[in-house]
């Protein structure tokens, strides 16, 4: 192995690394190994700025950009709300076919959210048993078209970059229509495997509200049974931190002492009982300028305030809210909030100013799950307008009239004439973490590849599965890229594994095509953990749901999704090219 591949070799295992083990944004993970590539003279300037314009990376970001106003058309929610009714059998088959079908069109992290609202509104079934097939769905739907999945259109980008022709509209459906039909199949016979949750009425107590007893109270010196801690009907004392230490169970002769952290667990709806304690100060009620009307949110995984604390991050000021409670990873957190560090995924429970929704960085920190309706809604009009002229893209580069970049830069276009976005929307909410990541990634691979390194991998492969054949390299690369989606994102996947698989099919002498589409499809099967998908962490704590439940309710869906791909990848695309 020559220097140069060395260098590469660190470099890439440092990548997957620290996307593995640190919570270090991807975007700057990527951004400092393209860096070093760049400043060790393996790429040149003009070959970075190539990548930072590649067609599907702009195709990519054009869609992003028009799913802003997709996600304010009124038929999505209209259908949503009709979805859920009627026997539960009934209401799982409507809900994942609608889901899955949507997401073969609309950005699936949009679908997701505006139908988990409705799937936590409803009062007819258990909406633990909904959401993670909700998710599942959205995942398998993205696999059915290019524009499903960012991941395809990534996949897309990097054929591009090789001197290809694009990946037409439907190039994924035929695998994918067998993935999908496959994998709702296995969602509804095994839906026994998903946790049932918090039926709905029990959904918001599943947070904890925290309350501090202030120096001069009148607790102070009295047990919870004497305050009367214990007769608050729909809330339970259930924790007392005192000088750092938990006290938990809580006896009624404990003895309450100024500075304790009262943990509160029940219905935190009925907050008031807490607000007429004199001598408690609940940590997010404690302003007169926030009221009652509880809105329940998630971080998006391009949140600004992502690693920061509520203080630090000046929360309050920033959004007009508080923070009441939080819940991550499936449980709820306690002690002081304001030196929680957040995380994509975090749902909060906010009490809301009356200027919370007129604030313009809402929704691109937030997914508003219920609570105060925050985007404006498009009119039927222009509900329908955007709709047809979506379709009429779709069709257009499907049949090839024109190319789907082309379609999108005129349907935005469009959309700014009839203000169904703003220039201000579409500066808050451009892509930019993505965008990097792509670009980054792009000369990370052309790295990989001019070092050697591509060439010397591939080829010690080829010489290990010569006897099985190109389809063990398949298998191989699908496994591999699999692997990684659950452990970093699919869009990390797909990037880190698409240079090996293209120079894995070259060594074999092949069609790259079953190498290139196991990449998209084995990034797209996020279903054992919570963080290769951003909707799998959407659903996490809304649904309440452990790292075990992904691996109880995801590990057959994987294993028939798996099996499905691998068969259908050399039929429908064949090695002799």
């Amino acid at each position: 192995m020559t220097l140069m591949e060395t260098f590469v070799s660190i470099v890439f295992l440092l990548t997957i690394v620290f996307l593995i083990f640190t919570r270090i944004r991807p975007s700057l993970i990527f951004v400092s190994a393209a860096t070093l590539c760049f400043l060790s003279g393996l790429v040149t300037s003009e070959l970075v700025l190539q990548k930072a314009v590649n067609p599907g990376l702009v195709t990519l970001v054009m869609l992003l950009l028009i799913s802003i106003g997709l996600e304010k058309a009124s038929w999505l929610k209209a259908i949503s709300d009709g979805l859920i009714g009627g026997k539960f059998k009934v209401t799982l088959f409507k809900l994942i076919c609608v889901t899955a079908l949507s997401s073969a069109f609309l950005n699936n992290t949009a679908v997701v959210a505006t139908l988990s609202s409705s799937v936590k509104a409803q009062r007819r079934h258990p909406s633990g048993k909904l959401l993670l097939p909700l998710s599942y769905a959205a995942i398998l739907g993205g696999t059915l078209t290019l524009i499903g999945t960012s991941t395809n259109l990534i996949v897309n980008s990097f054929v591009l970059d090789k001197g290809e022709a694009p990946l037409e509209f439907f190039t994924f459906l035929p695998v994918g229509i067998g993935a999908v039909l496959v994998g709702l199949a296995i969602l509804l016979t095994c839906n026994h495997l998903v946790p049932t949750g918090d039926t709905v009425e029990e959904e918001v107590a599943r947070y904890l509200l925290e309350a501090e007893v202030i120096d001069d109270s009148s607790l102070n010196g009295y047990s919870v049974e004497h305050n009367n801690l214990r007769q608050l009907e729909t809330l339970y004392l259930v924790e007392i931190v005192r000088n750092g230490l938990s006290i938990s169970p809580v006896a009624p002769t404990e003895v309450i002492r100024s500075g304790d952290k009262l943990i509160f667990s029940g219905d935190i709806r009925d907050l008031e009982r807490l607000r007429v304690i004199e001598g408690l100060r609940l940590f997010a009620l404690d302003d007169d300028a926030l009221h009652m009307d509880l809105t329940e949110v998630v971080l998006t995984s391009n949140s600004s305030i992502i690693g920061e604390t509520l203080k630090s991050c000046q929360f309050r000021t920033r959004f007009d809210a508080a923070v009441v409670a939080i819940r991550r990873g499936g449980d709820r957190l306690s002690g002081k909030f304001g030196e929680i560090r957040l995380q994509s995924g975090d749902a909060l429970l906010l009490a809301v100013g009356q200027d919370f929704k007129h604030h313009r960085n809402i929704d691109k920190n937030f997914f508003v799950i219920s609570g105060a309706q925050l985007q404006r809604q498009l009119s039927q009009k222009n509900s329908w307008l955007l709709g047809v002229g979506f379709a009429t893209v779709v069709a257009g580069s499907a049949l090839g009239f024109f190319s789907l970049l082309k379609g999108l830069v005129v349907l935005l276009g469009g959309m700014l004439a009839l203000n169904i976005v703003t220039t201000s929307e579409l500066q808050r909410r451009f892509p930019f973490q993505i965008w990097v990541i792509i670009a980054s990634a792009l000369v990370l691979a052309e790295a990989f590849s001019g070092s050697g390194l591509a060439d010397t991998l591939a080829q010690s492969m080829r010489l290990v599965l010569w006897d099985s054949g190109p389809f063990a390299g398949v298998v191989g690369v699908f496994l591999l890229t699999l692997l990684l989606t659950e452990l970093m994102t699919n869009n990390a996947a797909a990037a880190l594994t698409f240079p090996l698989a293209w120079s894995l099919a070259e060594s074999f002498g092949v069609s790259w095509m079953p190498f290139v589409m196991a990449v998209a499809y084995g990034a797209s099967a996020s279903f054992l953990t919570p963080f290769g998908y951003q909707t799998n962490l959407i659903v996490q704590n809304l649904g309440g749901y452990h790292l075990r439940d992904f691996l109880r309710a995801g590990l057959p869906l994987t294993i028939a999704y798996s099996i499905t791909v691998l068969v259908l990848l050399p039929i429908v695309f064949p090695f002799e090219s």
